[in-house]
């Protein structure tokens, strides 16, 4: 059974993975008005897989009879120093939801819920690629710093990510 406070940090966590979202498509917009396609491209990616993170959660917590209570969602940062900057603070923001994951499985754990912990496992897996996907970026963004031509052909390189379907696996 599934207790409210678990069911509260489901519904919060919902609205992370919004905010998430929000981010990622604040960041391809920032991106767009750069004139790096490419970078928006990812971005706009990014924006797709957390709202399909978003309905596993949601789907989770109705599939378990639970509800459903959606917050505010906080303004993003509309605008960043580089693009270096702009990972810098998508990694740092994955490594905060890795937190987040981590206490949810915290509290299933100490409530004993196991169904819980279970469908958590897919996220804190999920958060191992998401830190690794974005710190690489950062690591490449770093190597190629102010050289426009390696700019140039990473932005063409994350071009051609594909977005993942919004609708979570039955």
């Amino acid at each position: 059974m599934t207790s409210k406070k678990m069911f509260d940090a489901l519904n919060n966590q919902i609205n992370e993975e919004m905010y998430s979202s929000y981010i990622y498509l604040s960041m391809a917009s920032y991106f767009e008005s750069v004139n790096l396609p490419g970078f928006a491209n990812w971005m706009e990616a990014q924006f797709q897989e957390e709202l399909a993170h978003v309905m596993r959660f949601y789907k989770y917590v109705n599939d378990r009879d639970g509800r459903v209570v959606l917050g505010a969602i906080k303004e993003p940062q509309a605008k960043w120093k580089s693009p270096l900057d702009a990972f810098k603070s998508a990694y740092e923001h994955e490594k905060y939801i890795t937190s987040c994951i981590g206490k949810l499985v915290d509290l299933a754990m100490k409530e004993s819920d196991h169904p819980t912990n279970n469908f958590l496992q897919w996220f804190v897996n999920e958060q191992i690629e998401e830190e690794a996907t974005s710190k690489g970026i950062v690591d490449q963004l770093e190597f190629v710093e102010s050289d426009k031509v390696g700019l140039y052909h990473l932005d063409r390189e994350l071009a051609s990510r594909q977005a993942t379907s919004i609708t979570p696996p039955a």
